[in-house]
């Protein structure tokens, strides 16, 4: 029988400083994912993090489901900022991210990693990261404008 991520997130409640071992694989394209291994088996949790829900930044505790993070919607976040201060916290990520190229060819991709927050709107170490460019067919750029962060989470007040 196996078990889906969904339930074996729920049942091992991962967090923030736990250290854990188990036989994993190595991702195949490195590129494309945030991190070294998956399918890890022969889980052993050996010190777990910190219970606790931080209420101040960076927030701490147990996430919640990707569900969650969909529904909040993302802003671009300064690289530096997620090393410094978010790369602890539950709604700070550095993802890859697939660039088409050229629409008219969609196999033609290039990635790259990007950091994101998924946090309060009035989180004290939040700082917007650089404008994002992407490159197109012929020399052509698409710059992504400070709108589309904006739409992305209107909907949320300042602290949530």
């Amino acid at each position: 029988m196996s078990v889906s991520v969904k339930q074996h997130t729920e049942k091992l409640q991962f967090r923030s400083g736990d250290v854990v071992s188990g036989e994993s694989e190595p991702v195949e394209d490195n590129r494309k994912e945030p991190v070294e291994f998956y399918k890890t088996v022969k889980l052993k949790v050996f010190k777990c993090g910190s219970e606790i829900q931080a209420s101040v930044p960076p927030f701490t505790g147990i996430p919640p489901l990707l569900d969650v993070y969909r529904e909040r919607g993302h802003r671009r976040l300064d690289s530096r900022a997620y090393q410094a201060h978010c790369i602890t916290c539950i709604w700070g990520c550095d993802m890859p991210v697939e660039i088409i190229i050229d629409q008219w060819k969609p196999d033609k991709v290039k990635y790259r990693f990007e950091a994101f927050c998924y946090g309060p709107k009035s989180c004290s170490f939040y700082k917007s990261g650089k404008v994002r460019t992407v490159p197109g067919r012929r020399g052509m750029v698409w710059v992504e404008e400070d709108w589309i962060d904006n739409d992305e989470a209107e909907h949320r007040g300042e602290d949530e």
